[in-house]
């Protein structure tokens, strides 16, 4: 059997802790404080009978938020088995956050051993269809802050240039320089003016197309709109265009938009770029200069991005987030979301 101590501090948390037990079969765990604790050690967890020492001693945890659609408590079990190697989990948490559908696990663990840890995390998300996302110090959701965000991938489900190429029927064309560029022959302001380059003659129609066409990633509406709630600032830093930039700083009431001016004249694009080029560099320069225009503390800071053009502003953030992104921008990133999204940035900035 199992004993339920429930404390007034936070009756969601333990609604859904309570359904983690009862309804999905394991009946050996206790609830302390908002927390579960195992009456029998759960891989390496602690008992009830050591519940006064890990309340006591928060010194050296870092934290494994663990979520998915559907989470029962089996891949919990599993998780915690297969990182046994790895973490010592004292304690499982439920992260709640008010707008944000569902809940994550965040566990509480005693670091055993560092090397080989983040291909562990992307070996154990993928085999078990799960989140992971192990960190320390993350920024404070109730502080202002600061979320700078890549475009195309990430706020947006397409990427611009080829929705523009398809349509303009030099889609092929467009597609062979990005090969070259991935294959290291181009570097990014070469690749970026040699496919605009591809798009000289093209109508302006083609971009309202695609613009009235945008699809946003899942989450990221939500994610605005709550952030903003809380006080924070949320800008974009693209090297897409201005164009679809400038439209989804209104459409999403966004505080900022940065990213390339295409060059049109008379209604045709003339193949060109106006303006600086956003590259990696600009892309961390822009997150520094927006945080100290707002007053924004750097340990405050979050750059979430998809590409390696995004990895520059990822580092010089507090948190840098991969999303949906690419195996190098995964292993670089603090943290990764991989299937789920946007908003579900916010049980990591929540978990305590």
């Amino acid at each position: 059997m199992f004993e339920l101590k429930v404390s007034e501090s936070n009756f969601l948390s333990h609604i859904f802790l309570k359904e983690l037990v009862e309804d999905q079969g394991l009946q050996s765990f206790t609830l302390v404080k908002d927390s579960l604790f195992s009456e029998q050690a759960l891989h390496g967890g602690v008992s009830c009978e050591q519940e006064a020492e890990v309340l006591d001693d928060n010194s050296e945890y870092h934290k494994v938020l663990i979520f998915c659609e559907g989470l029962f408590l089996q891949q919990l079990q599993l998780v915690c088995s297969a990182l046994q190697d790895y973490f010592k989990a004292t304690s499982f948490d439920v992260v709640k956050v008010e707008g944000v559908a569902g809940f994550a696990i965040c566990a509480k663990v005693h670091l055993l051993k560092t090397e080989g840890l983040k291909e562990k995390i992307e070996h154990v998300a993928n085999q078990f269809s799960i989140e992971l996302c192990w960190f320390d110090q993350v920024p404070t959701l109730s502080e202002p802050g600061l979320l700078l965000m890549d475009m195309d991938s990430t706020v947006i489900a397409v990427e611009c240039i080829d929705e523009i190429a398809s349509l303009a029927g030099v889609g092929e064309e467009v597609s062979a320089v990005t090969a070259r560029a991935m294959k290291g022959e181009l570097d990014f302001a070469q690749s970026l003016r040699t496919r605009v380059a591809c798009l000289k003659g093209a109508d302006e129609a083609i971009l309202q197309q695609v613009r009235d066409a945008l699809p946003l990633m899942a989450g990221v509406a939500n994610l605005v709109n709550l952030l903003k709630k809380q006080q924070w600032k949320v800008a974009i830093a693209s090297g897409g265009f201005t164009y679809f930039a400038d439209y989804l700083k209104r459409r999403l009431e966004l505080d900022a938009a940065v990213a390339n001016g295409l060059d049109i004249v008379e209604g045709k694009l003339t193949g060109e770029l106006s303006g600086r080029i956003i590259d990696a560099e600009v892309k961390a320069e822009t997150l520094r200069t927006l945080a100290q225009k707002w007053g924004v503390a750097m340990s405050q800071t979050i750059a979430m991005g998809d590409g390696a053009n995004d990895l520059v502003m990822m580092n010089a953030a507090a948190l840098g987030v991969g999303l949906h992104a690419k195996p190098v921008v995964r292993e670089k990133a603090d943290i990764a979301i991989r299937r789920g999204g946007l908003d579900v940035l916010l049980w990591v900035l929540a978990a305590k």
